[in-house]
């Protein structure tokens, strides 16, 4: 009889080590540069709301109690603001910790989960993570196809990831596409909406799902705080959900996982809607701006609704996205490369402040000058 060999260190389960860790972008430049615009993130140039902040400060000698298990105010809050039933509302350590709660209670070895290819790459992290299969469904000019998803969709398939508006393209489905995509899905597959970006959206045939949620047994809208609200550090997220999946959902989550400051500060930033418009309203402008400032460098931008630019560079092998991601780093503009993604010569900006914007633009028509 043979001996198995003896393990001389505890080992991942089969499948765990094919996973490639999530790279975020980077938040430092070379030493030496007197400013840095971090413009990776897709972070809030306003910062958060100033209720928020102070309702942190409120809590800074309270610190040793533990936060309500269920952020019931805060789900009243976000509820209010939005006209949803508090019951079909979870709230989260960011949308990231739903989207990996989902997988787990919906995912088995042997299933398959559906994402298009250029979305957002925890989809793919988290199907794997679970023991499944993920699957990549073409895109149609760097936007979402709904063609493409259904024909991916096959008997094993168990979920389908849709991130609208998309990032890093920027690009969104209108809902009458999102709406087709789930008349078409079976029964048992869930359709999971993430709208990280939904108030950014000036679109009038854009949704961010809540109706779909509302009428049907198998779709689920995921939220953020981390984008318009600038709370990104806080780490909040919520998903509007049927009851019988927030059952599932309370049953799989860590007690306590949304901590008592992230409580505070979010119902604060939920109840100003003031420095949500402002948010916008910088955003639009700022986002106009940008898109022409680029066009006439000659470079082209992908159309985007959100927060970003995915901003391409030319195949000339001098000006490339890395040539030009070092030459901005190098003065203090923090742009993210998008490589993984699928998109080797491209970087994505987050729209910044007016400095940053200005900056980046007058960085770039030298760099393409040289």
């Amino acid at each position: 009889m043979t001996k198995a060999p003896e393990q001389i260190r505890p080992e991942p389960r089969a499948g765990i080590m094919d996973i490639a860790a999530y790279v975020p972008g980077k938040s430092s430049a070379p030493a030496g540069v007197a400013k840095v615009h971090k413009l990776s993130s897709n972070e809030n140039p306003l910062g958060a709301s100033p209720h928020a902040i102070e309702a942190v400060q409120r809590l800074s000698h309270k610190m040793e109690y533990y936060p309500d298990g269920s952020a019931s105010r805060l789900r009243q809050a976000i509820a209010a603001t939005h006209g949803l039933n508090p019951a079909n509302i979870l709230c989260t350590n960011g949308s990231d910790e739903v989207l990996g709660l989902l997988s787990q209670s919906y995912l088995s070895p042997g299933d398959e989960a559906v994402y298009t290819e250029h979305g957002f790459m925890v989809y793919k992290i988290y199907t794997q993570a679970a023991g499944a299969t993920p699957v990549v469904a073409k895109e149609d000019a760097e936007k979402a196809s709904v063609d493409n998803i259904i024909a991916a969709v096959t008997p094993k398939t168990r979920i389908v990831f849709l991130a609208n508006p998309n990032n890093p393209t920027g690009t969104y489905l209108p809902f009458e596409e999102v709406r087709r995509l789930h008349a078409a899905l079976p029964k048992n597959v869930l359709l999971v909406l993430d709208a990280a970006y939904a108030e950014y959206v000036r679109r009038n045939d854009y949704e961010s799902g809540v109706e779909l949620v509302a009428a049907n047994e198998n779709v689920v809208m995921t939220r953020t705080f981390s984008k318009i609200h600038g709370l990104g550090g806080m780490r909040i997220g919520w998903i509007y959900a049927p009851s019988h999946i927030i059952d599932v959902l309370e049953r799989m989550r860590g007690p306590f996982n949304v901590n008592a400051a992230a409580i505070e500060a979010g119902v604060a930033a939920m109840e100003d809607r003031g420095h949500v418009e402002r948010t916008v309203a910088h955003n639009a402008k700022w986002a106009e701006w940008l898109v022409a400032e680029f066009e006439k460098l000659g470079l082209r931008v992908t159309p985007s609704v959100g927060n970003f630019l995915l901003v391409h560079f030319p195949d000339d092998g001098k000006h490339s996205a890395a040539a030009a991601d070092d030459y901005l780093t190098a003065r203090g503009y923090i742009l993210r490369r998008v490589t993984g993604y699928g998109f080797p010569n491209a970087l994505r900006m987050t729209i910044g402040t007016e400095e940053a914007n200005r900056g980046v633009v007058a960085a770039l028509t030298e760099f393409l000058k040289s």
